[in-house]
């Protein structure tokens, strides 16, 4: 398999840190790009300018890389990952003692599983990086979604409570084919008759990716990282909730004086400045990303790369 990618290097000679940027889920180039943004572009763009190289990769199955992202799970993503970090540590002017990973929403689960199978791995940032399973975040993720379109209370009641029943069953060790059935089940509902329309959820649902992703739990993973760690959460994500979220991030990164966690009022799942949050929100928005929220990151990369 081919990874296709652009290192960004800052001007001027010397070895300088450097960072591999890990896109959330779903197939994303290496700009990330989503509803006319290019979030990557622009990180890297930045820490260029500041001193920080900027390694960013077109995802498993798009642009210049090979691989089937359908078979594909985050643990596989992982070695993904670890691969582009290794290649930064033979370019010569890496050091490779500073090499981190910011990974954004499922590269936030990314990141801190290749810092504890690397030592390569320096640092970790996770921006809107899940704090509890897949089977607890969707039916959250959920709520807040419905609660953002303006849904009415018992509707969302009802969507949420068969969400949770959904994810119990993918996340459960139960064969493809009892989970297939036990799923079409609740999806159809009291009349027991599925419409034909449901068989691409379906396939979603019980698909490698989607089972692993509802089964992990990231709390033991972050529990056992040791370098230094940056997690952000907007207040106003709506795919990963920061009430639900940051203070598990927390609990689990409290042995680690190298770590810290921050909620950013104002900011959705993209760190952009937001009324509502809401997904069709996005592309409305002009910023691609909050000006302090790049001021942060970069210089929490230079002070914890000038501490090692």
């Amino acid at each position: 398999m081919k990874l296709a990618g652009t290192l960004t290097l800052p001007r001027g000679d010397g070895r300088h840190p450097a960072v591999l940027l890990v896109s959330g889920s779903g197939v994303q180039d290496r700009d990330e790009t989503l509803f006319g943004h290019k979030p990557f572009w622009v990180i890297a763009d930045h820490l260029a300018r500041h001193g920080i190289a900027c390694l960013r990769v077109d995802d498993r199955g798009i642009g210049g890389s090979s691989g089937d992202p359908k078979t594909a799970t985050t643990d596989d993503f992982v070695g993904d990952a670890l691969a582009g970090v290794a290649f930064l540590a033979t370019q010569p002017r890496i050091d490779p003692a500073h090499i981190g990973i910011i990974g954004h929403s499922e590269g936030g689960l990314i990141g801190p599983i290749a810092a504890t199978r690397s030592k390569q791995v320096a640092f970790v940032v996770m921006l809107a990086g899940p704090g509890v399973s897949g089977a607890e975040l969707v039916p959250r993720q959920l709520e807040r979604l419905l609660k953002a379109r303006g849904a009415a209370e018992n509707e969302i009641a009802a969507d949420v409570d068969k969400q949770r029943a959904i994810m119990k069953i993918v996340a459960s060790p139960r064969d493809d084919a009892t989970a297939r059935k036990d799923v079409t089940a609740v999806l159809a509902g009291p009349s027991g008759k599925p419409a034909p329309e449901l068989a691409p959820q379906l396939d979603r649902l019980l698909s490698p990716w989607y089972r692993n992703f509802a089964r992990y739990d990231p709390r033991p993973t972050l529990a056992r990282v040791k370098v230094p760690v940056l997690a952000l959460d907007g207040e106003l994500d709506v795919q990963v909730d920061a009430d639900q979220n940051v203070d598990a991030i927390k609990k689990a990164l409290a042995h680690n004086r190298k770590a810290e966690v921050k909620r950013l009022p104002g900011l959705n799942h993209l760190f952009q400045h937001a009324t509502t949050g809401a997904v069709d929100e996005y592309g409305t928005i002009a910023e691609t990303i909050a000006p302090e929220v790049l001021d942060l990151i970069t210089a929490w990369i230079r002070t914890t790369a000038a501490a090692r």
